[in-house]
């Protein structure tokens, strides 16, 4: 488990559309992982990975998306 002492802004609808058609996530995945980050306060696509939900290299994906979109 991921735990952070400061709340997590709200996943982007953009991140989520990411997730599921590029990656190829369930909705129950993302919904698991959404509840789970709300819990821990920790970001999405840490908690994907954790579970298992995303692979390294997905991973590494999410961040390198994340990163072109600033």
């Amino acid at each position: 488990m991921v735990f952070s002492s400061d709340p997590q802004p709200q996943d982007s609808p953009k991140l989520l559309r990411f997730l599921r058609e590029k990656l190829g996530l369930s909705e129950n995945a993302l919904q698991l992982g959404q509840r789970q980050a709300e819990l821990e306060q920790a970001p999405l696509p840490v908690v994907l990975w954790s579970f298992g939900l995303l692979t390294l290299t997905q991973y590494q994906q999410v961040l390198d998306w994340v990163q072109d979109q600033e």
